[in-house]
């Protein structure tokens, strides 16, 4: 008897869920699992910016006020002169003519090592222009600056004194260069004193003439083999 007793008072208390769930007020529906949620979107995907672009944003952070329309074909530039063996240096020079004079207009730029080397003023061409360079050519005589992609060359001392050649590498456009004595020398006349008395640099015969107290190193450091890109609002491809 006693076992049978035990065993009632077990099954006593064994009460079906679902009685169980209606004496608490929950509804069976309301007890069972929910399903977990699961993300249908896929995330946009992120733009992929090319090695170029991703170049000049670093190189425009260094150097805010030179112009992307500037920059961006001078680095495509050294990117294609690479390429052909041609550019044997990671250094960049961007002249950007269309720039005033009084302006530094001129930034050499270290491409492996991401840094900015100069940011100097640079002469035009005495028949390009007064403190806007405005006319170019690649003639012999013209007294004008030319545009375009240049190979810097060996260095030697002429009557403007220490000096490096340069050779152009874009025919029709500054291919002459060399014929020219088109190249980077230091000139009395690429001063700020002198900007503020004239309005202007003084100019050149076509030469990228750049402040005496810094041409020796700046021609040191970009010599042989490295790409220098003069660039004009008025260059086409």
């Amino acid at each position: 008897m006693r076992r049978l007793r035990r065993r009632r008072r077990v099954l006593s208390t064994a009460l079906p869920l679902a009685t169980v769930l209606g004496m608490a007020g929950i509804s069976p529906q309301q007890a069972a699992p929910k399903p977990m949620a699961v993300a249908t979107r896929v995330p946009a995907a992120l733009p992929v910016m090319d090695p170029t672009a991703a170049l000049a944003t670093v190189l425009r952070a260094l150097a805010p006020d030179v112009r992307q329309e500037a920059l961006r074909p001078a680095l495509a530039a050294w990117e294609r002169l690479r390429g052909e063996g041609i550019a044997t240096r990671p250094l960049l020079t961007v002249i950007d003519y269309g720039l005033p004079s009084t302006q530094p207009r001129l930034w050499v730029f270290d491409l492996d090592q991401r840094r900015l080397l100069y940011r100097e003023l640079v002469a035009h061409g005495r028949n390009t222009g007064d403190d806007l360079a405005t006319a170019f050519s690649n003639e012999e005589g013209s007294l004008q600056s030319s545009l375009g992609s240049f190979v810097t060359g060996a260095t030697y001392t002429g009557k403007n004194g220490y000096s490096m050649r340069l050779r152009g590498l874009d025919p029709g456009r500054n291919d002459h260069a060399e014929s020219r004595a088109i190249v980077v020398h230091g000139a009395t006349y690429v001063d700020p004193d002198v900007a503020h008395k004239l309005g202007r640099l003084g100019r050149s015969w076509g030469c990228p003439a750049v402040r005496p107290a810094i041409a020796h190193e700046l021609i040191d450091q970009i010599k042989d083999g490295s790409v220098v890109f003069a660039w004009h609002p008025s260059l086409t491809p």
